[in-house]
């Protein structure tokens, strides 16, 4: 269909009017990783050109769809609430359609739309632009279903619509799936093979972002430092590659110092990384250019060897902790988050300890930490026996949640009476006198506004700290804007 509109008179004239006109109505959240969020821009984009406008409300809408997320039960159920809520509206509006999109849609397509029909479409996340061929199969009055995935989508020719956009920061995604079999994760199932995007398109969305007034990107992928562009291609099949494929072949960290020179005025982020492809090249690249942020989000989901094991990580606790050292060696400044599983199967008392200490050695500045939920698929739910008690899973996350907020308050009172530079996203969520914005190791200070402006650089001076957030007075504005 997508090569019809492109090639027949009779499709270009539909794709022009529509976007001329743009009167149907597009409401859609996205739950989950910031793969989602990107993933919901790319969506609307797609629909712009068959005439959809996004709005805010629920009630206006002509299509709503749900962007979601299957990493953990409380997703899924989160998601299932709003489905209700979808609905609830549609039988007063019985016009609008409902859509589940991403990872949930490839795990319960069949249970979404013909056992429970509270739906009418299900799209993968390789499938979005097969929407428009989608939405016309359900305006016929039949369930549309499409979650094929791809080993060559990487949506690289599609610009996306910046959905609830500060205009200051924005995500650039750069790869998809993901080929490492974490027992825990169902990525691999629904995202598919990890597949890396043309570094050209990489750059003109990034030149365009900071043309428009951007001044921060994030570069996204489920693994980040796995990106390696040799032409096109999964990367599992690099091997196979021309020797002058391989010869011209670009890297993560090739990649960040062709970003960082293209716009050196352009903050530079990247998530999520993975310890065992995390490499010194990319540690030196950050240490070259002052516009790379300084913060790597570092998962070690457990601090016990065995339990790494159980989990298929690909790395061990001492050569993590090798991993740390030399950030903390060629980087001294930078912060390191984590994400942290309590509870996993077989766990005991000794591989929690094992994570506390690991804690205690790297000392993060913050984390994302979480009990352990079996998800369908997966191959812990096949293979292992969730038989760690829910009360000792709570017990053992509170402990990890203290430790970290302990250690996040060592951090960020390291940087009292320091002057930071904070790059201003947004009015304080507290009171509207101060502005928020986050450091280039992502700690979120916050400050009096005097003559400063969203989008601004500024220079802080920090005379007071919560575990989480910096607080100061702006002394100027800094040299980088």
């Amino acid at each position: 269909m997508e090569k019809i509109i492109d090639e027949s008179k009779q499709g270009e004239s539909l794709v022009l009017k529509n976007k001329e006109q743009n009167s149907r109505k597009l409401y859609i959240e996205s739950y989950g990783c910031a793969m989602n969020f990107s993933d919901s821009e790319i969506v609307a984009s797609i629909l712009s050109d068959q005439g959809y406008n996004t709005t805010q409300n629920l009630e206006d809408a002509d299509l709503v769809l749900v962007n979601t997320c299957s990493i953990r039960d409380k997703a899924e159920q989160t998601v299932r609430k709003r489905l209700e809520k979808y609905n609830a509206v549609k039988r007063i509006n019985p016009g609008m359609k409902v859509g589940v999109l991403g990872c949930m849609a490839e795990r319960l397509k069949s249970k979404f739309l013909e056992e429970e029909k509270i739906v009418d479409l299900v799209v993968g996340p390789d499938a979005y632009k097969d929407l428009p061929n989608l939405l016309a199969e359900v305006e016929d009055g039949r369930d549309a279903i499409n979650v094929i995935l791809s080993k060559e989508e990487t949506y690289g020719d599609v610009s996306p619509v910046r959905l609830n956009s500060n205009g200051v920061t924005a995500f650039v995604s750069i790869t998809r799936g993901c080929d490492n079999m974490c027992t825990f994760c169902v990525v691999p199932f629904t995202r598919g093979r990890e597949r890396s995007r043309d570094p050209q398109s990489i750059i003109e969305e990034v030149n365009d972002l900071w043309s428009r007034g951007y001044k921060e990107i994030t570069l996204l992928g489920q693994n980040v430092d796995s990106y390696l562009w040799y032409g096109g291609g999964l990367k599992k099949d690099f091997d196979k590659a021309s020797d002058l494929q391989k010869a011209t072949a670009i890297n993560f960290a090739n990649l960040l110092d062709i970003c960082a020179k293209a716009q050196p005025k352009m903050r530079i982020r990247f998530s999520t990384s993975n310890p065992q492809d995390l490499t010194l090249d990319v540690i030196e690249t950050m240490a070259k250019h002052q516009n790379i942020c300084k913060h790597i989000h570092l998962p070690v989901q457990s601090g016990s060897n065995r339990i790494l094991k159980e989990m298929n990580r690909l790395h061990t606790r001492e050569e993590y902790f090798t991993l740390i050292d030399n950030i903390k060696r060629i980087l001294p400044s930078c912060s390191i988050s984590q994400d942290l599983i309590a509870g996993f199967p077989t766990e005991t008392e000794q591989d929690h300890q094992d994570t506390l200490s690991l804690m205690d050695y790297v000392k993060y500045n913050f984390g994302y930490m979480f009990t352990y939920s079996e998800r369908p698929g997966t191959l812990a739910e096949r293979k292992l026996e969730d038989d760690v008690p829910e009360e000792v899973k709570k017990r053992r996350l509170a402990e990890i949640v203290q430790r970290q907020r302990e250690h996040s308050e060592i951090k960020t009172k390291e940087y009292l009476n320091q002057t930071v530079e904070v790059l201003i996203e947004r009015e304080s969520k507290k009171s509207d006198a101060e502005w928020s914005g986050r450091t280039s190791q992502n700690i979120v200070a916050v400050f009096p506004k005097a003559n400063h402006s969203i989008g601004d650089l500024v220079q802080v001076k920090i005379t007071d700290c919560t575990s989480a957030t910096l607080i100061g007075e702006a002394i100027g504005h800094s040299k980088n804007n």
